[in-house]
């Protein structure tokens, strides 16, 4: 168990005792990656604060009822693509409007710059960064879903095939397929060797790779794949920019919640604990 897993527990068992601080510090440990979440699968900032918002106070509700079989990272993601679901069918003939998954965080301007990076440098990572996030939007949701809980919020193939309701080894084919396209869309950027395969004797890295991270390949055929990617430099440029790729999923920062939000949260919760006791 993790210092975050045993955090989480204390203040859960406080709170199911009636602890009505346990409560709210155990719901702000949590508000950043639910909305996170959230904004990455609503892609509309009102959508995702109301989601935030449901699923906070739901989990307030519920918290007396909440056994621990799941972690609580699992059941706030249940809960809160419970409510994506229902913004999704409910705008499912409203016109689509692409916006960037930053569109409610502060302006390229005002960022913070990596002094290690040059401009140039600096300017190249952030084309990559809306590259990801465009192709990550460019998902079909099933497909988003799967990748965001696993590549970008850290669960578990298991823990997201309970969230999703589904088998694990489904979670695990739609990771591919994700981990692929976003791969395929942000590849010209990412310096991706021209030499051509060598016909009939490369093998599928990408989705050898894929599978290698969910355990789903043998060690012999991960050391042929790996002497292979060894002396292939095409295949060794094509694996490494999924590594990258994946690695900057990872890397996405933690979405801050607006203080508009912040505040009328509180003030439902409020509400919500005069009862709480």
């Amino acid at each position: 168990m993790t210092s975050q897993d045993e955090g989480d527990h204390r203040l859960l068992e406080a709170a199911r005792a009636g602890d009505k601080e346990a409560l709210t510090r155990l719901l702000e440990r949590h508000q950043e990656q639910v909305y996170r979440f959230s904004m990455k699968m609503c892609r509309d900032p009102e959508d995702a604060k109301d989601v935030l918002q449901d699923t906070l106070l739901a989990m307030a509700r519920g918290v007396r009822d909440f056994r621990g079989a799941s972690s609580i990272s699992t059941w706030l993601y249940t809960i809160a693509r419970g409510f994506c679901i229902k913004k999704r069918r409910r705008s499912k003939f409203a016109p689509v409007e692409e916006r960037s998954l930053d569109a409610d965080a502060a302006p390229e301007a005002s960022r913070v710059a990596d002094p290690a990076k040059g401009p140039h440098e600096a300017l190249a990572a952030r084309q990559v960064e809306r590259a990801i996030e465009q192709a990550i939007a460019a998902l079909d949701p099933k497909l988003r879903e799967a990748l965001i809980l696993r590549d970008v919020e850290g669960l578990t193939a298991p823990e997201v095939a309970e969230v999703l309701g589904i088998r694990v080894q489904a979670v695990k084919s739609r990771l591919h397929r994700a981990r692929l396209a976003v791969r395929a869309h942000v590849a010209p950027l990412l310096g991706i060797p021209a030499a051509a395969a060598t016909p009939g004797t490369c093998p599928d890295v990408l989705t050898l790779y894929s599978q290698h991270l969910e355990d789903e390949i043998s060690p012999d055929v991960c050391a042929s794949m790996e002497r292979h990617v060894e002396g292939c430099p095409r295949c060794r440029g094509t694996c490494d920019s999924l590594k990258r790729t994946l690695a900057m999923c990872k890397a996405a920062p933690a979405s801050q919640v607006p203080v508009s939000i912040q505040n009328s949260i509180r003030a439902k919760l409020q509400d919500l604990l005069a009862d709480f006791s």
